[in-house]
């Protein structure tokens, strides 16, 4: 990570670094009151670029710092998955290569009986021998190729069967420590209140927008 002092500034154009709608609209969202516009990588005809780093925080600022270089504004993405402490961490930053099929089609359901399957091969059967932690790092670029990391996390263990509608990805298998519900039976305000991806926003806005 390279720290820098430069922050963001109302009147400010920033990159959302996805073509992910649903993550630009809530970036947009969380930086709209703070006086900045935002405009998306597929608003500006910008590719995602190949992601080849071992991290979060290492995909992320690939990503915020093309997108930054490229367009001449500053730049926000995020890189997020799962780890699993008894799979070594796996399937990390290839949470979503798990839910992939031989033609590149992402099925979550394939990728939950992946992680279930692994775990009883691991005899990891007991809630204590299950535990799992969301990831998600936030990499702030500018023009120049500098750029700021933010990660979050949020603990919980790895249920089964899946349970829950609400949530997306591997929200049905994941149950927060001292909760009864898994991310996919939470709300989903209840879950972002408490998510990784906000557990990165609130250290992304506590040095950005201090006070």
């Amino acid at each position: 990570m390279t720290k820098v002092t430069k922050t963001l500034q109302p009147g400010m154009t920033v990159v959302v670094a996805s073509h992910n709608l649903g993550k630009v609209r809530e970036i947009r969202a969380l930086l709209q009151p703070f006086g900045l516009e935002t405009v998306s990588l597929g608003e500006l005809g910008l590719p995602v670029p190949e992601e080849t780093e071992d991290s979060f925080a290492g995909n992320a600022r690939i990503k915020s710092v093309a997108a930054a270089t490229a367009s001449g504004h500053p730049a926000l993405s995020d890189d997020s998955g799962l780890e699993i402490f008894a799979l070594d961490g796996a399937p990390g930053i290839y949470a979503a290569d798990w839910a992939e099929d031989a033609h590149g089609n992402r099925d979550f359901m394939r990728a939950m009986r992946r992680v279930e399957d692994e775990l009883q091969a691991a005899g990891a059967t007991a809630e204590a021998d299950r535990g799992a932690r969301f990831v998600c790092a936030l990499s702030l670029a500018w023009p120049d190729g500098t750029s700021v990391e933010y990660e979050g996390d949020v603990h919980g263990h790895i249920v089964w069967p899946p349970r829950g509608e609400k949530g997306f990805g591997y929200d049905p298998v994941f149950q927060r420590v001292g909760d009864v519900k898994t991310f996919a039976e939470l709300d989903p305000d209840a879950k972002h209140a408490v998510s990784h991806r906000a557990d990165a926003f609130a250290k992304f806005m506590a040095d950005q927008f201090p006070g």
